[in-house]
C-alpha cells in the first residue's frame, strides 16, 4: 500500500483558526491525513458540531482524509444510532476510529454504510477482535486499523507487542496506521501530555527518526503526528523523507576523498544476500571505482554503525561500501569514512538482503 503521512487536530483544545492554519501548513508538506476526537461532545453541542463541520470541510477541500475518533458514549450523547451514520457524512468526515468497539456485528453493519465511510479499529488490544469481527463478514473495503497513542510516560506499547498487534491487520491487507509524537507540540486531547507515541521506545526519540522506524517495520502504511503542533521543520522533513527507502542520516569524516564522498552520498545501495554478521556489504561501487584511487585514511578499529570503504590495499575490494554491525579490527585495508547517527543505528537491523538503502549527510 502507498504510505502516507498523517496530522492531528483537537478542535476542543484549540481554535478554529488555528486548526485550519496547521491543516493548510501540513498539506503544503505532503500530509494527506487527519485525525481528530470526537471523544465527547461538551458544553453547546451546537457550537462544538459547527467547529468540527469547518475544520473538517476545510481539510476535505485540501484533499485530506479525516478520521473521527468515537466512543460508544458520543453515540448516546447524539442520539446516533450504528446503522445510521448520517451525522458523520454531514460533518463532512471520511470515517470514523472506534477507540472501543461494539460486538463486532454492528462494526460490520457500518462498514455497509451508504454513504463509503471508513471503519476504522482499534489495533492496540491483545483480544482477538478483528478476527471475531471478519466471522460477521465486514465490507473489507471499507475497513482500516490504527493504533492508541499514549499521553503518559511508560506507558506506550512495547515493540514485540505492537507487532504482534500490527501483523494481525497488515497480513489481512488492512490499511495500517500508528502515531508518532513531536517534540515541540505542546497539547493532545488530555490535560496530561507527555508526548504522544503508539510505541514508548519512541518518545524521547526525534520525530523523523520515529517515523523511519514506522515505516521501515512494514507493517504500517500511515504515520501520524499525535499531538499538536508540530513546527513547520518537522512537518518539512516529514514530507521529504522516502517512506519507503531507508534513508541513514551519516556524518562525513574530514580528510575523506572525492571518490569516497561520491561512493557514500551519489550512490543507489544494497544489501547484498550473502549475509555476514559483521557487516552490510553495498559491492556496487566496485565496479564504478576501477579507474578512482582510495589511499589509506582514518584505519581505526570499526564499531557498529561506522561507515566504511575498502581502500586500494584491499585490490578487488577497493571501493566497496559497508556499514559495520559489529566491532572489528581494522587491518589498515578499510577506511573509516563515516558514522550513521546514534539515534538511526538501530534502524540497521531493518535492511533485510538485498533491500535498498542510501545517505544523506548531517
Amino acid at each position: 500500500m502507498r504510505k502516507r503521512l498523517g496530522i492531528s487536530i483537537y478542535p476542543n483544545q484549540s481554535t478554529v483558526e488555528e486548526d485550519i492554519e496547521y491543516i493548510k501548513l501540513a498539506n503544503k508538506n505532503g500530509f494527506e491525513r487527519v485525525f481528530t476526537c470526537l471523544l465527547s461532545v461538551e458544553g453547546d453541542k451546537e457550537i462544538v458540531i459547527a467547529n468540527y463541520k469547518k475544520t473538517i470541510t476545510y481539510a476535505r477541500e485540501l484533499g485530506m482524509d479525516v478520521i473521527a475518533d468515537i466512543s460508544p458514549c458520543v453515540f448516546t450523547q447524539l442520539k446516533i444510532a450504528a446503522d445510521d451514520l448520517s451525522f458523520f457524512r454531514d460533518i463532512g468526515a471520511t470515517g470514523i476510529r472506534l477507540d472501543i468497539g461494539f460486538t463486532g456485528q454492528e462494526e460490520a453493519m457500518m462498514t455497509y454504510n451508504p454513504y463509503g465511510l471508513k471503519i476504522e479499529l482499534n489495533m492496540s488490544t491483545a483480544t482477538k477482535y478483528i478476527d471475531h469481527l471478519l466471522t460477521f463478514q465486514p465490507n473489507r473495503k471499507n475497513l482500516l486499523g490504527c493504533h492508541n497513542f499514549y499521553p503518559h510516560k511508560y506507558s506506550g506499547l512495547s515493540y514485540p507487542f505492537f507487532i504482534e498487534c500490527s501483523k494481525k491487520f497488515s497480513d489481512l491487507g488492512i490499511r495500517t496506521a500508528a502515531f508518532v509524537s513531536s517534540p515541540e507540540a505542546t497539547f493532545g486531547p488530555w490535560p496530561i501530555v507527555e508526548g504522544l507515541p503508539t510505541l514508548e521506545m519512541h518518545r524521547d526519540l526525534a520525530i523523523d527518526v520515529q517515523a523511519k522506524h514506522l515505516f521501515a517495520t512494514q507493517v504500517i502504511d500511515d504515520v501520524i503526528i499525535g499531538n499538536a503542533y508540530a513546527s513547520e521543520h518537522e512537518l518539512k522533513m516529514l514530507g521529504k523523507m522516502d517512506k519507503d527507502l531507508i534513508i541513514f542520516s551519516v556524518k562525513l569524516y574530514d580528510g575523506i576523498s572525492n571518490l569516497e564522498r561520491t561512493i557514500v552520498l551519489d550512490r543507489f545501495h544494497f544489501y547484498r544476500g550473502d549475509v555476514s554478521d559483521y557487516m552490510i556489504r553495498s559491492t556496487g561501487s566496485r565496479i564504478s571505482n576501477r579507474t578512482g584511487e582510495i589511499k589509506p585514511f582514518n584505519t581505526r578499529n570499526m564499531k557498529r554503525g561506522d561507515v566504511l570503504i575498502d581502500n586500494d590495499l584491499y585490490g578487488q575490494y577497493a571501493g566497496e561500501l559497508q556499514i559495520a554491525l559489529n566491532d572489528m579490527e581494522n587491518s589498515g585495508k578499510t577506511n573509516v569514512v563515516g558514522r550513521i547517527r546514534e539515534e538511526e543505528i538501530f534502524l540497521l537491523d531493518y535492511l533485510q538482503p538485498w533491500g535498498k538503502f542510501t545517505f544523506h549527510k548531517i
